[in-house]
């Protein structure tokens, strides 16, 4: 493994079609190649935010040549990237879809999987009196396992969005040997104003790795406002990249991995623990 990698956050702003989804995403991933990336991330729900019926969009995505799943194939190929495919509505068995988030290798072929644990059931208020529900687990199945997967580049920590609230997932992660971990996210603008960029660098902070965010953006959107933000954070919770406009784009950090263990053996968190769960 190399200890420098180069890492790209993409940000989105959802379209109206399918087709300019992609159109957008293929455009940028080409240019964060261009500029060198060798990982890229997309955010959760990339292809289909905003849609409805995510049982029927799960039931085409459910092989390998889904339409939205080959689309990351081709793209990681022809840019030659290992890329985390956001999260897409993939139905394995009736009666809801999972929440999954894809890795891809550079040849296009997918090596890893990581199912949302956490599912997204809150209020909020998006700046007005009115409070908004959200209700995740009425169009997905939650996840079970944790996944740390292996790469040419490095270990790789699998989350999504809801999932940056529960400490006790990064902290497994960690403990897996994660080195970097990825959180493709469509943070809400009312929570992410406050919340998103702080929980960020609190899981890199507290297990000393590297965490990229990549976000859906669309802050001033009536009814459903997106936080972006996308970042690239390091294990002192140093901010590398960060995007903080209302507008969709890419960020990219040389990141060296020799840092984490420089930075554990100077400050042994690992060691120090005194509750185990």
């Amino acid at each position: 493994m190399s200890n420098l990698i180069n890492v790209a956050a993409i940000q989105l702003k959802p379209a109206s079609s399918l087709e300019d989804n992609l159109t957008n995403v293929a455009a940028l991933l080409s240019v964060a190649a261009a500029a060198g990336a060798q990982l890229a991330v997309l955010p959760e729900n990339f292809a289909h935010y905003g849609q409805k019926d995510f049982t029927a969009i799960g039931l085409q995505e459910s092989t390998d040549d889904g339409p939205v799943r080959q689309f990351l194939a081709d793209q990681a190929r022809l840019n030659g990237l290992w890329l985390v495919g956001g999260s897409l509505p993939i139905l394995d068995a009736e009666p809801l879809p999972f929440a999954r988030s894809l890795l891809l290798d550079p040849e296009g072929n997918t090596v890893g999987q990581y199912d949302k644990i956490h599912l997204f059931d809150v209020d909020v208020s998006e700046g007005t009196a009115e409070a908004r529900s959200y209700k995740e687990s009425d169009d997905f199945a939650s996840g079970t396992d944790v996944v740390v997967a292996t790469t040419a580049l490095c270990t790789l920590g699998m989350t999504v969005c809801y999932d940056l609230r529960f400490a006790e997932l990064y902290r497994k992660l960690a403990d897996e040997g994660a080195q970097i971990i990825t959180v493709p996210a469509a943070f809400t603008a009312a929570t992410g104003k406050d919340h998103w960029q702080v929980l960020l660098r609190a899981r890199a902070i507290e297990n000393q790795l590297f965490v990229v965010g990549a976000n859906l953006v669309d802050r001033d959107h009536p009814s459903r406002g997106l936080w972006g933000g996308s970042v690239i954070i390091d294990p002192w919770g140093t901010v590398l990249a960060s995007l903080d406009g209302d507008e969709a784009g890419f960020i990219s950090a040389e990141i060296d991995l020799d840092m984490i263990n420089e930075l554990r053996a100077k400050m042994p968190i690992d060691a120090h623990r005194k509750l185990l769960i």
